[in-house]
């Protein structure tokens, strides 16, 4: 790796100072593990990633931190329309379409500015994945794989692309802000069914695999920066978790890497009693147990994806809803009822 600092440091630094100053406050001594999942409007664009990065960086100076990303504001609606232009057998229009995505993607590598040797190693990665784009863009999948990829499973194929994209330019936004980084693609170790849109991790294999991917990469001091929303079969075709899964893969990461903390970093303070849109009379949530979370959730709350808190509560993972925009707010603390009440103890 080539870490370079990029202008601006100095105020990347600002917008970090304490954003995880309430992270390992509950694991005691040691080197923790936490697992930061950055949704699409965290990720729009080179300035918002280069800030993202630094969230990350403060993390890493005491923990382990491994990324889990989306992909960025709009671009997985993007492949969909994309990949709907393929279904009605509209390919020139298709892979117009697939240019204009890898042009997209392109801009935001050039404005965060790496040095020329990061830069083309990046571009290389980023040649591949277009050419690997506008094949299946142009129908092969078809072609090759029969009633596969005529509907569904063609679906699945491209829509991951917004996340590899993603995990590419995130990796080398934290190599630039001096935090060496290294994109991971799920689908090399999150295994699943082949029920296409709404694949099913099986657990048990995804942990067992997804542990010989990370581990060696965390204990070597490099942040894994991995997709979401992505996963695939056993015979290697490409699933997707189901839409706005991204929290859920954010979830099965650090059950992977037994991560302590699950920060879901998203562009509201926390969760609100209601939707502080939508009511005057909202209220930010500072801490939750996973049962009063899923009640809230229950009575039509918007929390989290549904399997993230049963995930979390077979390690007693606390998970954190926090603000990128506003990382001085703490946001809502989800953990277990008992350790709660010893949380908030502690404040008092």
């Amino acid at each position: 790796m080539s870490p370079e600092n990029v202008q601006g440091e100095a105020q990347y630094s600002q917008h970090c100072a304490g954003a995880c100053a309430e992270l390992g406050t509950e694991s005691g001594r040691g080197r923790r593990v936490v697992a930061f999942k950055f949704g699409g409007s965290s990720l729009m664009g080179a300035e918002r990633m280069l800030h993202a990065a630094g969230l990350v960086r403060e993390a890493s100076q005491t923990a382990r931190v491994v990324v889990v990303v989306s992909a960025m504001k709009g671009v997985t609606d993007q492949l969909l329309g994309l990949a709907a232009l393929v279904d009605s057998g509209n390919l020139v229009e298709a892979k117009r379409r697939a240019d204009e995505l890898l042009r997209l993607h392109a801009d935001v590598l050039s404005e965060l500015q790496l040095n020329e040797l990061d830069h083309q190693r990046v571009w290389h990665d980023f040649r591949l994945l277009g050419r690997d784009l506008l094949h299946e863009a142009s129908g092969h999948l078809g072609e090759n794989n029969g009633a596969r990829a005529s509907s569904e499973a063609l679906h699945d194929a491209l829509a991951s692309f917004g996340e590899r994209f993603s995990a590419r330019l995130f990796a080398a936004a934290l190599d630039a802000c001096g935090v060496p980084a290294v994109p991971v693609t799920s689908s090399e170790f999150v295994l699943t069914c082949d029920t296409f849109r709404d694949a099913k991790p099986e657990m048990e294999e995804t942990r067992r695999k997804g542990r010989d991917v990370l581990q060696p990469l965390l204990e070597s001091g490099l942040v894994p920066v991995v997709t979401g929303f992505v996963g695939a079969t056993r015979d290697g075709r490409v699933t997707t978790l189901g839409r706005n899964s991204s929290d859920y893969s954010g979830a099965i990461i650090a059950h992977v890497v037994d991560a302590d903390e699950l920060v879901i970093w998203t562009d509201v303070d926390g969760v609100y009693t209601a939707n502080p849109n939508e009511s005057s009379e909202a209220r930010l949530l500072h801490q939750l147990s996973y049962e009063e979370a899923h009640a809230l959730a229950a009575g039509g709350a918007k929390v989290l994806h549904a399997e993230v808190l049963p995930l979390a509560a077979e390690t007693e993972m606390v998970v954190w809803v926090r603000n990128t925009f506003n990382p001085e707010v703490r946001g809502t603390r989800i953990g277990p009822a008992a350790r709660r009440e010893n949380w908030q103890r502690g404040e008092a």
